[in-house]
């Protein structure tokens, strides 16, 4: 059965996931590589230097599998790039269903969205780079050109993947990542809030999305240790 899932994983005591640019990059097409091979439906989402979050629709192995693989091919990147070994596996992840009712879609995408702000590092999430916080409601026409426009070879050194089947029309930003409008549910999240006033008001009460949602989800959690 499809449902709504809340994908977290704890924040690193010591380490990080993403240490510069080149990783954060990485990191956001590995994002778009396993959104275009699996099942699953991205509504929202944010990596942040220590933990990621992910809003998605699908069934719980679904989930499960995506936050597996794509744990397992940033540590992979991480071995390669930084020679740690394991790094990742310590990181364990949740897993919570979002029910459809109650306005608990609204208010779990505002909480991915929100992260980047509660951190101190922006003052709104449509400021920050490494997620969807700049893809809903935004008239602004999007820079970049066409992954086809892209020979195989720089294509396999931007994706850090040998993987060639992404769509030719999505597309890439001037400093190498797949953007996430090509391949989020944009149209879904709109349609969901209904207009930007709506969604800017839980935005703006997001701190008590995230203890509403803990408050009321705790004990319907998936705790997991990803092997």
């Amino acid at each position: 059965m499809k449902n709504y899932w809340l994908v977290t994983t704890d924040h690193l005591e010591e380490g990080l996931w993403f240490r510069d640019e080149e990783d954060f990059k990485v990191g956001m097409n590995y994002v778009a590589i396993l959104v275009h091979r699996s099942q699953i439906v991205m509504l929202a989402f944010i990596l942040m230097s220590n933990h990621v979050h992910f809003l998605l629709r699908g069934t719980k192995e679904e989930a499960e599998s995506f936050i597996n693989e794509f744990k397992r091919q940033y540590a992979k990147y991480m071995r390669h790039k930084y020679g740690l070994k394991e790094f990742l596996r310590r990181n364990s992840v949740d897993i919570k269903p979002i029910p459809m009712n109650d306005e608990a879609p609204e208010r779990a995408i505002a909480y991915v969205q929100m992260n980047c702000v509660a951190a101190g590092i922006c003052t709104h999430p449509s400021q920050y780079p490494w997620g969807t916080g700049n893809v809903f409601f935004n008239p602004t026409k999007i820079i970049g050109r066409p992954l086809g426009s892209i020979t195989k070879r720089a294509r396999i050194r931007m994706l850090h993947s040998n993987i060639d089947t992404l769509p030719e029309d999505w597309t890439v930003a001037d400093n190498g990542y797949v953007l996430p409008q090509a391949y989020v549910d944009i149209y879904s999240v709109e349609k969901l809030y209904r207009n930007p006033q709506r969604m800017n008001y839980f935005l703006t009460t997001s701190s008590k999305a995230k203890k509403r949602l803990e408050d009321r989800f705790v004990s319907a959690s998936v705790p997991m240790s990803i092997k």
